[in-house]
């Protein structure tokens, strides 16, 4: 099986890069603060090139529908906070758990999607970003006059949790 997050760590790297950043109505910049829309177009602007709309509705409407099993890191979920579908969004970043910016006074943070004011509260999932539709990153390859190397070089030790960055927030 193919994992659906696999070429998007990107998108949930650059949300969980901006956590603690100060929320504030309508903002869209980590310099003025973040609400929940403004967070996701952000982070998914610069990290997949993807530009979404600005209100949660709309963002709602983009994408492909998920099962709330098929929900795979770099997803957007949705949630229903105010009594209307889709009046809050954040970014999945695996675990059950998605980074969002909630309310003034607060500051962009890791939820876990389990709790029970989240698992009620949960419309849905959508995927903006297909794998595929990121931007190539070159790979480099060997000059025509480099001399052959005697051994391929050894390969990286195992990534460590100290080493991933999600796996370090999902386990605070």
């Amino acid at each position: 099986m193919v994992d659906p997050s696999a070429g998007l760590e990107e998108v949930s790297i650059q949300a969980m890069s901006l956590v603690g950043t100060p929320y504030r109505y309508g903002g869209n910049t980590p310099d003025s603060g973040f609400d929940c829309s403004g967070l996701v177009r952000y982070v998914v602007q610069r990290s997949a090139n993807v530009t979404l709309p600005r209100t949660t509705e709309q963002m709602g409407q983009r994408g492909t529908a998920l099962e709330r099993s098929e929900v795979a890191s770099g997803d957007l979920v949705f949630f229903n906070t105010t009594g209307r579908a889709n009046s809050h969004v954040g970014i999945y970043v695996g675990q059950n758990r998605f980074v969002h910016a909630p309310a003034t006074g607060g500051t962009v943070r890791l939820e876990d999607m389990s709790k029970s004011y989240w698992a009620s509260r949960y419309n849905g999932a959508r995927r903006v970003v297909a794998a595929g539709s990121l931007p190539m990153t070159p790979v480099p390859t060997a000059s025509p006059s480099a001399p052959p190397t005697a051994a391929p070089p050894t390969p990286p030790a195992p990534a460590t949790p100290e080493d991933d960055p999600i796996a370090a927030f999902a386990n605070r």
